[in-house]
């Protein structure tokens, strides 16, 4: 009876730990909010589209916290992360930003404080991350956020 509470138990911390998208999250209220932190400091925004089920979203999402990308991206950026569930949930806030979400997932946008667009991943650049690993992760970051940096 022990073991079976102790696998119970595993199972649902593993699955709470594993949504790394916020399936009741207010993707509109959390981009303001950062918005709002952003203009004191100027600080841009990325912007990451992703679901739960996707394992490039969760291999993006291990590179940005804990790979070569995190220091990089936390120094300089604040990050948003916007669920789209199966391709059926915050489709207009990606359309906002003209983010082709049928190109792929995981998909970023970067915004300056001001909430103009600096960069979309427009062709699935981020769409085979288990294939990129952290160093492709980390050199397309290195590429795009210096790109959008020059133009904050």
């Amino acid at each position: 009876m022990k073991t079976a509470l102790l696998f119970l138990f595993l199972a649902v911390v593993s699955a709470v730990a594993e949504n790394l998208y916020s399936e009741t999250a207010d993707a509109k209220l959390e981009i303001k909010q950062a918005l709002t932190q952003a203009a004191a400091t100027q600080t841009p925004i990325i912007i990451v589209f992703g679901a739960n089920w996707c394992g490039d979203c969760k291999m993006l999402d291990k590179a940005m916290k804990n790979g070569a990308s995190a220091p990089l991206l936390s120094q300089d950026f604040k990050v948003v992360k916007v669920n789209v569930g199966r391709f059926d949930k915050n489709l207009d806030v990606a359309k906002t930003y003209g983010v082709p979400l049928k190109k792929g997932i995981p998909a970023v946008v970067i915004i300056s404080a001001k909430n103009e667009v600096l960069y979309v991943t427009r062709e699935g650049e981020l769409a085979d991350a288990r294939k990129m690993g952290d160093k492709g992760i980390y050199d397309f970051f290195k590429r795009v956020t210096a790109e959008a940096l020059a133009k904050k």
